[in-house]
Protein backbone atom coordinates (compact mmCIF):
# COMPACT_ATOMS: atom_id res chain seq x y z
CA UNK A 1 0.00 0.00 0.00
CA UNK A 2 1.57 3.43 -0.83
CA UNK A 3 2.30 5.89 1.92
CA UNK A 4 1.79 9.53 1.71
CA UNK A 5 0.01 11.40 -1.26
CA UNK A 6 -0.73 9.28 -4.28
CA UNK A 7 -1.44 10.64 -7.80
CA UNK A 8 -3.94 8.38 -9.67
CA UNK A 9 -5.22 9.10 -13.24
CA UNK A 10 -8.46 7.84 -14.30
CA UNK A 11 -8.67 7.18 -18.07
CA UNK A 12 -12.25 7.49 -19.34
CA UNK A 13 -13.81 7.15 -23.12
CA UNK A 14 -16.52 9.85 -22.84
CA UNK A 15 -17.22 12.63 -20.33
CA UNK A 16 -20.42 11.09 -17.68
CA UNK A 17 -18.11 7.45 -17.67
CA UNK A 18 -15.94 9.16 -15.38
CA UNK A 19 -18.46 8.88 -12.91
CA UNK A 20 -20.76 5.86 -13.78
CA UNK A 21 -18.00 3.29 -12.76
CA UNK A 22 -14.94 4.92 -10.48
CA UNK A 23 -16.83 8.32 -9.06
CA UNK A 24 -17.36 7.12 -5.92
CA UNK A 25 -13.90 5.86 -5.80
CA UNK A 26 -12.27 9.18 -7.13
CA UNK A 27 -14.27 11.30 -4.73
CA UNK A 28 -13.08 8.78 -2.18
CA UNK A 29 -9.56 9.20 -3.10
CA UNK A 30 -9.72 12.94 -3.49
CA UNK A 31 -11.43 13.39 -0.02
CA UNK A 32 -8.29 11.08 1.34
CA UNK A 33 -5.88 13.88 0.02
CA UNK A 34 -4.80 12.13 -3.01
CA UNK A 35 -4.24 13.71 -6.35
CA UNK A 36 -6.96 12.60 -8.97
CA UNK A 37 -6.78 13.22 -12.67
CA UNK A 38 -9.35 12.25 -15.05
CA UNK A 39 -8.54 11.79 -18.74
CA UNK A 40 -11.07 11.42 -20.97
CA UNK A 41 -10.42 9.97 -25.08
CA UNK A 42 -12.90 11.73 -26.59
CA UNK A 43 -15.07 15.12 -26.10
CA UNK A 44 -18.56 13.33 -26.48
CA UNK A 45 -19.46 15.34 -29.67
CA UNK A 46 -20.06 13.45 -32.89
CA UNK A 47 -19.68 16.88 -34.68
CA UNK A 48 -16.34 18.19 -35.48
CA UNK A 49 -14.21 19.63 -32.95
CA UNK A 50 -14.49 23.27 -31.64
CA UNK A 51 -12.33 24.79 -28.96
CA UNK A 52 -12.51 23.08 -26.18
CA UNK A 53 -13.65 25.43 -24.09
CA UNK A 54 -16.95 25.42 -26.16
CA UNK A 55 -17.63 21.39 -26.22
CA UNK A 56 -20.62 21.30 -23.81
CA UNK A 57 -20.01 17.84 -22.52
CA UNK A 58 -16.13 18.70 -21.32
CA UNK A 59 -17.46 21.73 -19.64
CA UNK A 60 -19.69 19.50 -18.04
CA UNK A 61 -16.95 17.28 -17.03
CA UNK A 62 -15.07 19.73 -15.77
CA UNK A 63 -18.21 20.68 -13.38
CA UNK A 64 -18.57 16.67 -12.78
CA UNK A 65 -14.68 16.44 -11.79
CA UNK A 66 -15.10 19.79 -9.01
CA UNK A 67 -17.38 17.53 -7.80
CA UNK A 68 -16.07 14.68 -7.41
CA UNK A 69 -12.58 16.61 -5.80
CA UNK A 70 -10.79 16.00 -9.01
CA UNK A 71 -7.33 18.20 -9.91
CA UNK A 72 -7.64 17.92 -13.24
CA UNK A 73 -9.11 17.21 -16.50
CA UNK A 74 -7.33 16.32 -19.64
CA UNK A 75 -8.69 15.69 -23.24
CA UNK A 76 -6.55 13.56 -24.99
CA UNK A 77 -7.91 15.10 -28.12
CA UNK A 78 -9.89 12.36 -29.91
CA UNK A 79 -13.77 12.57 -31.74
CA UNK A 80 -16.31 10.17 -30.44
CA UNK A 81 -16.67 7.24 -32.06
CA UNK A 82 -20.79 7.05 -31.81
CA UNK A 83 -22.66 3.45 -31.03
CA UNK A 84 -24.38 1.01 -33.91
CA UNK A 85 -22.95 -0.61 -36.82
CA UNK A 86 -22.29 2.32 -38.52
CA UNK A 87 -18.44 4.18 -37.85
CA UNK A 88 -19.25 7.68 -39.13
CA UNK A 89 -15.96 8.98 -41.42
CA UNK A 90 -13.49 10.77 -39.47
CA UNK A 91 -13.86 14.89 -38.59
CA UNK A 92 -11.67 16.40 -40.59
CA UNK A 93 -9.71 17.46 -37.45
CA UNK A 94 -9.23 14.26 -35.26
CA UNK A 95 -9.83 10.80 -35.89
CA UNK A 96 -12.25 8.96 -34.29
CA UNK A 97 -10.92 7.40 -31.17
CA UNK A 98 -11.65 3.94 -32.22
CA UNK A 99 -9.72 4.46 -35.26
CA UNK A 100 -7.02 6.25 -33.09
CA UNK A 101 -3.48 4.91 -33.78
CA UNK A 102 -2.53 2.86 -30.59
CA UNK A 103 1.06 3.73 -30.29
CA UNK A 104 0.47 7.41 -30.78
CA UNK A 105 -2.74 7.62 -28.58
CA UNK A 106 -1.08 5.29 -25.92
CA UNK A 107 1.64 7.72 -26.03
CA UNK A 108 -0.07 10.56 -25.64
CA UNK A 109 -1.82 8.83 -22.39
CA UNK A 110 1.89 7.80 -21.14
CA UNK A 111 3.43 11.47 -21.89
CA UNK A 112 0.37 12.39 -19.09
CA UNK A 113 1.41 9.66 -16.84
CA UNK A 114 4.90 10.45 -16.56
CA UNK A 115 4.17 14.55 -16.31
CA UNK A 116 1.74 13.52 -13.51
CA UNK A 117 4.46 10.74 -12.04
CA UNK A 118 1.11 8.68 -11.36
CA UNK A 119 1.23 5.76 -8.70
CA UNK A 120 -2.07 4.30 -10.57
CA UNK A 121 -3.91 4.21 -14.01
CA UNK A 122 -7.53 3.64 -14.05
CA UNK A 123 -8.70 2.38 -17.38
CA UNK A 124 -11.27 -0.50 -18.39
CA UNK A 125 -11.70 -4.25 -19.26
CA UNK A 126 -10.82 -6.32 -22.32
CA UNK A 127 -14.61 -5.84 -23.25
CA UNK A 128 -14.91 -1.94 -22.23
CA UNK A 129 -17.68 -3.63 -20.03
CA UNK A 130 -20.36 -3.80 -22.60
CA UNK A 131 -18.45 -3.81 -25.83
CA UNK A 132 -18.55 -0.10 -27.13
CA UNK A 133 -15.97 -0.16 -29.16
CA UNK A 134 -14.11 3.48 -27.79
CA UNK A 135 -14.03 1.56 -24.32
CA UNK A 136 -12.66 -1.26 -26.16
CA UNK A 137 -9.81 1.25 -27.10
CA UNK A 138 -9.18 2.46 -23.72
CA UNK A 139 -8.57 -0.60 -22.68
CA UNK A 140 -5.86 -1.35 -25.45
CA UNK A 141 -4.50 2.10 -24.82
CA UNK A 142 -4.27 1.96 -21.33
CA UNK A 143 -3.33 -1.33 -21.37
CA UNK A 144 0.07 -0.42 -23.94
CA UNK A 145 0.15 3.16 -21.66
CA UNK A 146 0.75 1.24 -18.34
CA UNK A 147 3.36 -1.06 -20.57
CA UNK A 148 5.11 1.91 -21.84
CA UNK A 149 5.23 3.60 -17.99
CA UNK A 150 5.63 0.89 -15.57
CA UNK A 151 2.18 2.00 -13.70
CA UNK A 152 0.41 0.25 -12.15
CA UNK A 153 -2.96 -0.37 -13.62
CA UNK A 154 -6.35 -1.13 -12.42
CA UNK A 155 -9.15 -1.81 -15.15
CA UNK A 156 -12.39 -0.17 -14.02
CA UNK A 157 -15.63 -2.82 -14.27
CA UNK A 158 -18.37 -4.51 -12.39
CA UNK A 159 -19.27 -8.59 -12.10
CA UNK A 160 -20.22 -10.43 -14.82
CA UNK A 161 -22.89 -12.75 -12.74
CA UNK A 162 -24.38 -8.98 -11.38
CA UNK A 163 -24.68 -7.63 -14.98
CA UNK A 164 -26.32 -11.29 -16.46
CA UNK A 165 -29.13 -11.03 -13.66
CA UNK A 166 -29.52 -7.53 -14.48
CA UNK A 167 -29.23 -8.03 -18.27
CA UNK A 168 -32.93 -8.16 -19.15
CA UNK A 169 -34.41 -5.35 -17.09
CA UNK A 170 -31.57 -3.45 -18.22
CA UNK A 171 -32.49 -4.44 -22.39
CA UNK A 172 -35.82 -3.19 -21.92
CA UNK A 173 -34.60 0.30 -20.82
CA UNK A 174 -32.13 0.30 -23.55
CA UNK A 175 -29.03 0.87 -21.68
CA UNK A 176 -26.15 -1.12 -20.77
CA UNK A 177 -26.49 -3.94 -23.33
CA UNK A 178 -27.60 -2.02 -26.44
CA UNK A 179 -24.26 -2.04 -27.98
CA UNK A 180 -23.70 -6.01 -27.53
CA UNK A 181 -27.08 -7.90 -27.75
CA UNK A 182 -24.69 -10.49 -25.39
CA UNK A 183 -23.32 -8.06 -23.05
CA UNK A 184 -24.81 -9.25 -20.39
CA UNK A 185 -23.20 -12.74 -20.82
CA UNK A 186 -19.70 -11.99 -22.14
CA UNK A 187 -18.71 -8.80 -21.23
CA UNK A 188 -17.70 -7.17 -17.74
CA UNK A 189 -15.40 -9.60 -15.63
CA UNK A 190 -15.97 -12.87 -13.72
CA UNK A 191 -16.61 -12.36 -10.24
CA UNK A 192 -13.63 -14.59 -9.27
CA UNK A 193 -11.15 -12.27 -11.48
CA UNK A 194 -12.09 -9.40 -9.33
CA UNK A 195 -9.33 -8.13 -7.39
CA UNK A 196 -10.97 -4.69 -5.45
CA UNK A 197 -14.07 -3.76 -4.48
CA UNK A 198 -14.45 -0.46 -3.20
CA UNK A 199 -17.31 0.84 -0.88
CA UNK A 200 -18.33 4.10 -1.60
CA UNK A 201 -21.69 4.65 -0.10
CA UNK A 202 -20.77 7.89 1.94
CA UNK A 203 -20.10 9.40 -1.17
CA UNK A 204 -22.95 8.59 -3.11
CA UNK A 205 -24.56 11.98 -3.11
CA UNK A 206 -21.51 13.26 -4.58
CA UNK A 207 -21.41 10.63 -7.15
CA UNK A 208 -25.06 12.03 -7.87
CA UNK A 209 -24.19 15.02 -8.03
CA UNK A 210 -21.14 14.39 -10.75
CA UNK A 211 -23.83 12.59 -12.71
CA UNK A 212 -26.21 15.71 -12.23
CA UNK A 213 -23.75 17.38 -13.91
CA UNK A 214 -23.42 16.01 -16.73
CA UNK A 215 -26.79 17.55 -18.00
CA UNK A 216 -27.04 16.89 -21.71
CA UNK A 217 -26.79 13.13 -20.98
CA UNK A 218 -29.65 13.26 -18.29
CA UNK A 219 -32.02 15.95 -20.09
CA UNK A 220 -32.19 14.47 -23.54
CA UNK A 221 -35.46 12.22 -24.93
CA UNK A 222 -33.36 8.87 -25.40
CA UNK A 223 -34.08 5.52 -22.71
CA UNK A 224 -30.47 5.93 -21.36
CA UNK A 225 -30.99 9.42 -21.11
CA UNK A 226 -33.86 8.68 -18.71
CA UNK A 227 -32.16 6.20 -17.08
CA UNK A 228 -29.32 8.97 -16.56
CA UNK A 229 -32.32 11.25 -15.03
CA UNK A 230 -33.67 8.65 -12.59
CA UNK A 231 -30.47 7.97 -11.17
CA UNK A 232 -29.64 11.64 -10.65
CA UNK A 233 -32.60 12.71 -9.30
CA UNK A 234 -33.92 9.72 -7.48
CA UNK A 235 -33.58 9.90 -3.58
CA UNK A 236 -30.36 9.64 -2.06
CA UNK A 237 -30.70 6.27 0.09
CA UNK A 238 -31.92 4.71 -3.31
CA UNK A 239 -28.92 5.99 -5.51
CA UNK A 240 -26.52 4.63 -2.85
CA UNK A 241 -28.04 1.09 -2.93
CA UNK A 242 -27.63 1.04 -6.71
CA UNK A 243 -24.21 2.60 -6.92
CA UNK A 244 -22.43 1.82 -3.55
CA UNK A 245 -19.97 0.06 -4.73
CA UNK A 246 -17.10 -0.10 -7.47
CA UNK A 247 -14.98 -2.91 -8.39
CA UNK A 248 -11.61 -3.36 -9.93
CA UNK A 249 -9.67 -5.86 -11.60
CA UNK A 250 -5.69 -5.85 -11.37
CA UNK A 251 -4.59 -7.53 -14.63
CA UNK A 252 -2.22 -10.78 -13.61
CA UNK A 253 -3.02 -10.32 -10.29
CA UNK A 254 -5.58 -12.15 -7.97
CA UNK A 255 -6.85 -11.98 -4.17
CA UNK A 256 -8.79 -14.60 -2.10
CA UNK A 257 -10.62 -11.78 -0.65
CA UNK A 258 -11.45 -8.38 -2.14
CA UNK A 259 -9.39 -5.73 -1.43
CA UNK A 260 -10.89 -2.51 -0.34
CA UNK A 261 -8.59 -0.04 -1.43
CA UNK A 262 -7.06 0.69 -4.77
CA UNK A 263 -3.88 1.98 -3.40
CA UNK A 264 -3.77 -1.28 -2.22
CA UNK A 265 -2.08 -4.02 -4.69
CA UNK A 266 -3.16 -7.48 -5.03
CA UNK A 267 -0.89 -10.61 -5.09
CA UNK A 268 0.86 -11.38 -8.33
CA UNK A 269 -0.29 -14.35 -9.74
Amino acid sequence: MLRGVATVIAFHAHPDDEVLLTGGTLALLAAQGHRVVIAVATDGAMGAATSPGSQPRLRELQASASVLGAARVVHLGYADSGYGPILFPDPPDRARFARADLGEAAGRLAALIRAERADLLLSYDARGGYGHRDHVRVHEVGALAAELTGVRLLEATLPRELVHGLARPMRLLGFAVRYDADGGRSGFTPRAEITHRVRVGRYARQKQAALAAHYSQTSGKSRAAHLFHLLASMPTPLFRLAGGREWFAEPGARSATRITDVLQPASRN
